[in-house]
């Protein structure tokens, strides 16, 4: 899936987040943890990221992500891999 781009990714990810029920407003900047995710929720997330984008994530791969940006780079990296 080469022909995806970062804001391809971006885009998946936010309605991810958005999916999960955040309150809180999804930017690049966000913290996990102001959008209230738990790692139920990032379970969830990665499931949703691979049935849409094909990237598989592992708990380890985001166990230091602190902001969506970070999140965002993450995958848009593995993707083109």
């Amino acid at each position: 899936m080469s022909s995806t781009d970062t804001t391809t990714v971006e885009q998946k990810v936010f309605e991810a987040l958005a999916a999960l029920g955040t309150e809180a407003e999804i930017t690049r900047e966000a913290s996990l943890e102001e959008l209230d995710v738990d790692s139920l929720d990032l379970a969830e997330f990665a499931q949703i990221i691979d049935e849409d984008l094909g990237v598989r994530l592992e708990g380890k791969d985001l166990k230091d992500v602190k902001v969506v940006g970070d999140v965002v780079d993450l995958i848009a990296a593995r993707v083109d891999a």
